[in-house]
């Protein structure tokens, strides 16, 4: 369970205790008061430290804290060096920030989307009040909803989608789909940098999906650089609003890009890669051939050949 320990002076204590009043539980030993929100658990104890645990800790953390926080998994492993030098301060998360994230990269059909986000420390509380948070954990109709409102606050972004015809060529090329994510991701950020450039910017966080030294030697094979004060951290949409932001807009594109070949091909597309994914395939291969695949779905997943046992 994610947990975030901050040291808080006790005036604030005294302000978060009355602030979570009609939250309050039942308080352990040695602590001032326990609170429950839909975010988190807020233990604060008479050392000055207070503890915020659950699935959004930073959620509640950042309302009162600007100060360096220790964030913590039970039972995870120290992380390397390596590691270390791409953790982000934790203090990015109530600071200006660009986060990215993609969709699309387990589903046989459609594209991969890629999106990032750039939130000004003024607007972070605004996005969380609607409703800004991993996507994973929001249905199909509310990421719609909060994908448009989030582009109707202005906020700088960049999309970019990575087509099935595309992704097919760069894959028979000898690409590995983690050097296309990482240089979708990279180009995004470019792109994003210099729509911001002037503005303040603590850092750029990237929701890790390979270890950063991999990521690094992805772009270097194309002779691109990781950019000033890049960050990664694996689930950081749920630490970082702009991360969750990028996560929400590449998320909603992916579903456009879903809508779009079901209606183009006259059949539901599933998402995934079920064998459900596999039933519907075998027909597509029936009704239009194998190499129409080449245009609405990465063909290397085993899907394609579990599917002709349908056939």
């Amino acid at each position: 369970m994610p947990q975030s320990v901050y040291t808080l002076p006790d005036n604030t204590i005294q302000n978060m205790k009355t602030h979570y009043q009609s939250s309050l539980t039942n308080t352990p030993q040695g602590a001032i008061f326990r609170a429950k929100t839909e975010h988190a658990v807020i233990t604060a104890y008479k050392s000055g430290k207070v503890l915020f645990q659950g699935k959004s800790p930073e959620t509640e953390a950042g309302k009162w804290a600007k100060v360096d926080v220790q964030i913590a998994t039970k039972n995870e492993k120290k992380p390397s060096s390596q590691q270390s030098i791409y953790a982000p301060p934790s203090t990015l998360f109530i600071q200006s920030h660009i986060g990215t994230d993609e969709a699309g990269t387990g589903d046989y059909f459609g594209p991969i989307t890629v999106a990032g986000v750039y939130v000004k420390e003024s607007q972070i509380e605004q996005l969380k009040k609607m409703g800004v948070k991993d996507s994973k954990n929001l249905h199909d109709d509310t990421i719609r909803k909060l994908s448009r409102e989030i582009v109707k606050l202005n906020v700088p972004y960049t999309l970019m989608v990575l087509a099935n015809e595309k992704y097919n060529k760069l894959q028979a090329k000898g690409w590995s789909q983690g050097k296309m994510k990482a240089m979708l991701h990279h180009s995004v950020i470019k792109s994003l940098l210099k729509k911001v450039e002037g503005k303040p910017l603590e850092g750029v966080l990237i929701d890790q999906f390979c270890e950063p030294a991999i990521y690094k030697r992805h772009i270097a094979s194309e002779k691109q650089s990781l950019a000033e004060k890049t960050f990664f951290m694996t689930k950081a949409e749920s630490y970082s609003i702009a991360v969750a932001a990028g996560s929400i807009i590449a998320r909603s594109r992916f579903l456009d890009e879903i809508d779009r070949l079901s209606d183009m091909l006259g059949i539901t597309i599933p998402k995934g890669a079920s064998k459900k994914v596999d039933q519907v395939i075998a027909k597509l291969i029936t009704e239009h051939g194998e190499e129409a695949l080449n245009l609405y779905a990465k063909t290397h997943f085993a899907n394609t050949s579990k599917a002709k046992a349908y056939l």
